[in-house]
């Protein structure tokens, strides 16, 4: 069934968001200077493509100098809001005469009908934002709001919901933030992050025909021994993605941190778990690759331990949010 048929339920996800302790974990985003460095420099470029060095001349055309504008932020759908705190950038940036006064917090579920915030200020410069605006907090919002049903469709399991680098190129850190917004959280922010392990590493190899998942593992763990983590941040993850369960038989006594099992049927998950348990229960699995809704809970009731899901973020659909103006 395609993600795009499911609406999202208001009541169910309420109670779904369950904390959990999670080790050898990635770095979790939240709002901060990097982020808000991120927004600034992609504000800089929308800027650009809606304006250039010209103006709005259909607003410089009919709308007074000194005239007055105000408006409502308003949800036109259930969802999750994300965003919000990129719209003082963009009034910043943009150098936009106006009030913004947030009513909902990033995070918060909101019915269709919410007012989401209130702007207030000089009549051209919010026509001229409002594009800007309502862009990025119907992208981020429409994050967060698939995330959240994809967390409340496992709601009772112990397993987590992550995303991927399958990003917009200079989005990543919104994105991701967006994920975590929806209750989601975050795997690996950049090849700098962790150790990754895939078929194309092992076929690219030097020196060699085709190296195992277990050698590639244990040729990690010692090429780690020669970082100097006074330069770098530490310590280094090391997952390693499996296609069958002979090759998971083959990583388990190297100790990875993380197993990827990719593009496996629940059965194969099921053996797979079974595997880990009796041969190294520390050994954390992933599964990956054909996670939607309509399968997501019968992946997670296999005994994996993490679900990572491209479509956070390259398949959410624009969350519907408008200005309702005074």
């Amino acid at each position: 069934m395609p993600i795009r048929t499911h609406r999202f339920d208001l009541e169910r996800y309420t109670v779904a968001v369950v904390i959990k302790m999670i080790t050898n974990d990635f770095h979790q985003i939240d709002w901060d200077r990097a982020v808000e460095d991120d927004c600034r420099k992609l504000v800089r470029l929308w800027v650009r493509e809606d304006l250039g060095r010209g103006q709005d001349w259909t607003t410089v055309a009919l709308v007074s100098n000194g005239g007055r504008g105000r408006a409502d932020l308003v949800a036109r759908c259930d969802g999750m809001l994300a965003g919000s705190l990129a719209v003082p950038i963009l009034l910043d940036e943009m150098d936009v005469s106006a009030r913004w006064n947030p009513l909902v917090e990033d995070g918060a579920v909101v019915k269709a009908g919410t007012v989401l915030a209130e702007i207030d200020g000089a009549a051209r410069d919010l026509l001229t934002v409002e594009r800007l605006l309502l862009n990025v907090i119907g992208h981020l919002s429409g994050i967060a709001s698939l995330t959240a049903q994809f967390v409340a469709e496992i709601s009772g399991t112990s397993v987590s919901v992550y995303d991927t680098r399958k990003t917009l190129p200079g989005w990543r850190r919104l994105q991701k933030y967006a994920v975590r917004c929806g209750g989601g959280r975050n795997h690996r922010r950049g090849l700098d992050e962790a150790i990754l392990i895939k078929d194309n590493h092992l076929a690219l190899a030097v020196g060699q025909t085709k190296m195992s998942p277990g050698d590639a593992v244990r040729q990690a763990r010692q090429f780690i021994q020669t970082i100097d983590f006074q330069r770098f941040p530490a310590p280094l993850i090391v997952e390693v993605e499996v296609d069958d369960l002979e090759q998971l038989q083959s990583v388990l006594s190297a100790n990875p941190d993380l197993v990827l099992l990719d593009n496996m049927t629940p059965d194969q998950l099921r053996n797979a778990v079974a595997l880990r348990n009796s041969a190294s229960p520390n050994v954390q699995l992933e599964a990956s690759g054909g996670i939607q809704l309509s399968n997501v809970r019968t992946i997670a009731e296999t005994g994996i331990d993490r679900l990572s899901i491209g479509a956070l973020t390259h398949s959410a659909i624009q969350f519907d949010v408008a200005l309702d103006w005074k």
